[in-house]
């Protein structure tokens, strides 16, 4: 690999990270990247899911004022996302991609109406059983899509977040950085250990994700909220329909 691409591999893991850490769109960035290098498409999924390691570490440092008294929930959470990302991760080794690309580009729009629009009267009350397994079943399920193919995940997790009881943006964010990173992280061991990980790639792309995830959170809790939220329905919108024509021409 040569000193250009080592570069452009840092530069889009700190795009990666910022976007990521504050969208949940690092993918958007890093995963083309990675293809224009030359990798080819599995090696290039499973090197930047290693990768993004790296944005969670940043993303989860960042977040640690939002994340004071989020202990119960992440408790719940947790282990069904480290599930998901391990059943993402073998279906990647296991099956053809086609079945889940097939629907991400329908369920990111949704995703991003979801975030574009106020909280509901609801969204404040006190969550039932019912609501809780519920909320944490669907985490699972999105997190076996983030270990599988992982483009734009956090955005369905932090569509869920926001809608199912999160203060601020910057809560929700906060509660979608911890949950990403323990599928990603779950998903990269397997990867590490089964997959053709590019660990060149890894390294130059990982040193970016770290720098650009911690800054992501600092946005985040400084920016006015709702702009933010618009930014971020427009940009999942604008992937939505990008990678609708990718799937559906």
């Amino acid at each position: 690999m040569t000193w250009w691409e080592m570069l452009l591999l840092f530069a889009a893991g700190v795009g990666g990270g910022l976007t990521g850490s504050i969208a949940g769109l690092a993918s958007v960035s890093t995963y083309p990247a990675l293809l224009m290098v030359g990798l080819p498409p599995v090696t290039a999924n499973v090197t930047n899911t290693v990768a993004l390691v790296f944005n969670a570490v940043g993303s989860v440092r960042g977040s640690l004022p939002e994340l004071a008294g989020q202990g119960p929930q992440l408790r719940r959470l947790v282990p069904m996302a480290c599930l998901g990302g391990l059943a993402g991760a073998v279906l990647l080794l296991s099956i053809p991609a086609e079945g889940f690309e097939n629907v991400v580009p329908v369920l990111l729009a949704v995703a991003s109406i979801a975030i574009a629009l106020p909280k509901g009267k609801n969204a404040d009350v006190a969550p039932t059983k019912a609501r809780t397994i519920a909320k944490a079943a669907i985490v699972g399920l999105i997190c076996i899509y983030g270990g599988f193919f992982g483009a734009a995940a956090g955005v369905l997790l932090l569509a869920l977040f926001l809608r199912t009881g999160a203060n601020t943006l910057a809560d929700a964010n906060a509660t979608k950085n911890v949950v990403l990173g323990a599928s990603n992280g779950v998903a990269a061991v397997v990867f590490a250990f089964v997959a053709s990980v590019h660990w060149p790639a890894v390294a130059a792309m990982g040193v970016g994700c770290l720098i650009g995830a911690r800054l992501g959170p600092i946005v985040v809790r400084h920016a006015p909220s709702t702009p933010l939220r618009m930014l971020i329905a427009v940009a999942g919108l604008a992937l939505a329909v990008k990678l609708g024509y990718d799937t559906y021409r």
